[in-house]
């Protein structure tokens, strides 16, 4: 396991006065969604957006990275899924640290936007740390342990949950289960079904992504 390493797109406007935290799905690396600053910098224009690659090498794709490793995908033990899950929750725990003190920002000046595997960890630290984000972009994930959430939660950040409904890779059925789930804890939640897609991003997805950010950072 190496250090997170991570690429920066300072704000549009100069002003660095919040961030949005791309994580990235199985398999892939931080570039994967950094691309996505372009259609949102010009409506975020003090925005800083940071990608960073997760922690190991992809068992499936040397060429990627992995947050933990999927048994039905790469073979590997539910045990070793866990233990890499809690491995990297610390790892990316301490990153958000790195990245407000980094960019001088409070935590409610951040987001955590993931996609699948990102979404996971991103559902899974946020609630974890003390004081809250600003909020949880969730594109086609899933929250890990549902049952455990309302117990360990600390802190309660407004979360958006996005997922195609024709999504073969994560079945749509997951964005029910955690927004229940997380409604159920005590959780603000919003949701979009991206009509006919599947396990990606679809420009209306992102639209109403951005209408999220731009509100959670307004206020």
């Amino acid at each position: 396991m190496s250090d997170l390493n991570f690429k920066r797109r300072g704000s549009t406007s100069g002003a660095d006065s919040s961030v949005v935290l791309f994580l990235h799905g199985y398999g892939a690396d931080g570039a994967d969604l950094l691309g996505l600053a372009e259609p949102l910098a010009p409506h975020l224009p003090d925005t800083v957006f940071i990608a960073c690659d997760a922690p190991e090498r992809s068992m499936a794709n040397p060429m990627g990275f992995q947050w933990f490793p999927i048994p039905w995908i790469d073979g590997s033990s539910e045990v070793a899924a866990a233990e890499g899950m809690r491995r990297s929750a610390k790892f990316l725990d301490a990153f958000i640290d790195k990245v407000l003190a980094d960019e001088g920002l409070a935590p409610e000046n951040l987001i955590l936007f993931g996609f699948s595997q990102g979404t996971m960890m991103s559902l899974h630290v946020a609630p974890r740390r003390v004081d809250p984000i600003a909020g949880i972009v969730g594109f086609s994930g899933r929250l890990m342990f549902p049952d455990a959430l309302a117990s360990e939660a600390l802190s309660k950040p407004p979360v958006i949950l996005i997922h195609g409904n024709a999504d073969d890779v994560v079945p749509f059925q997951e964005m029910q289960i955690a927004g229940e789930a997380l409604q159920d804890a005590g959780f603000e939640v919003y949701g979009h079904v991206m009509q006919g897609t599947a396990h990606g991003i679809a420009p209306d997805g992102l639209s109403v992504a951005l209408s999220f950010m731009r509100e959670q950072l307004d206020a």
